[in-house]
């Protein structure tokens, strides 16, 4: 199996990284008989070998910088599996109101079908009586939504946390 370009990257930006911060680090990356890409195996199989779902950054680190430090680790076959690699994306203020936007449309378009399974068979009403109660009830579900998002931005802003705008939607 061949390593996916994400984790090589990853597990090459924190090599490069360590080397340039670390003279002892730097001379022990520059082995000839080391490469990339035997290393990515060894860390898969120190991962496949430990039984875990899934392993700390610095567990990862620590085994690539292992790999490296060991003249004795080579000829390391790779194996089967899957890598998730937690990436960090830096929204532009103008991303996180389209964001905030998209969220409030979806929670207001969901507000607005669970409002519609709650109403359906309970009433028996003209068809301009249900147009005039599902307007206004459409606007009563947009209204709620839009104020309770707001008052949860609100309060986040005064309490001083900062996270993704995109967390005002979680648990609507």
């Amino acid at each position: 199996m061949k390593t996916s370009k994400e984790f090589k990257e990853a597990i090459q930006n924190y090599l490069e990284k360590r080397a340039a911060e670390d003279e002892l680090f730097a001379v022990t990356y520059k082995k000839e008989n080391k490469s990339l890409e035997e290393c990515c195996n060894y860390i898969m199989n120190c991962a496949q070998s430990g039984g875990c779902g899934g392993y700390s950054d610095n567990e990862v680190f620590g085994w690539a910088v292992h790999y490296y430090d060991e003249d004795d680790i080579k000829n390391i076959k790779s194996v089967s599996g899957k890598v998730i690699v937690n990436h960090s994306v830096e929204l532009s203020e103008e991303d996180k109101a389209k964001a905030v936007e998209q969220g409030m449309e979806r929670a207001i378009e969901e507000a607005k079908l669970q409002a519609k399974k709650n109403l359906a068979g309970k009433v028996k009403l003209s068809e301009e009586d249900k147009r005039e109660a599902k307007q206004i009830a459409f606007q009563k579900v947009v209204s709620d939504q839009k104020e309770k998002l707001i008052m949860k931005k609100t309060k986040k802003k005064e309490s001083g946390v900062v996270e993704d705008e995109t967390d005002l939607f979680s648990g609507l």
